[in-house]
């Protein structure tokens, strides 16, 4: 399976953007779809990530309130929706999937597919 992402690009903090992540070879059913970022000189980090079957979502608290992840189920896509963007929120933006259990979404080792990353530029 191949994972793209894409709808990155430059805003000035506090605009918004829509991130998308999409598969090839197969569907998003039975895994879990995850956002991770990676800012220059930083490690990975968990952003969000929702259950496809049932459509449970987490978020890490560094964004909650202004990130919605979901899904297209007929596009078989993944959407970010990212609002009141912070230069903070400056990093290359990955999709990844797993089939790991909750208390584990956090965690980007479980995950075992990953896009080639979308890069998001926030302005102050």
């Amino acid at each position: 399976v191949q994972l793209q992402a894409s709808g990155g690009g430059l805003v000035q903090a506090g605009g918004s953007l829509r991130l998308s992540c999409t598969a090839s070879g197969r569907t998003f059913s039975n895994y879990r779809v995850g956002w991770f970022r990676q800012a220059p000189g930083k490690e990975r980090e968990f952003v969000s990530a929702i259950v496809w079957g049932g459509g449970s979502t987490r978020y890490a608290d560094s964004v909650k309130g202004r990130f919605t992840i979901s899904k297209d189920t007929a596009l078989n896509t993944v959407y970010l929706q990212m609002n009141t963007l912070k230069p903070e929120d400056t990093a290359v933006h990955y999709c990844a999937i797993t089939q790991t259990i909750w208390s584990h979404l956090h965690d980007s080792s479980r995950y075992t597919h990953w896009g080639q990353g979308t890069q998001v530029t926030v302005s102050s």
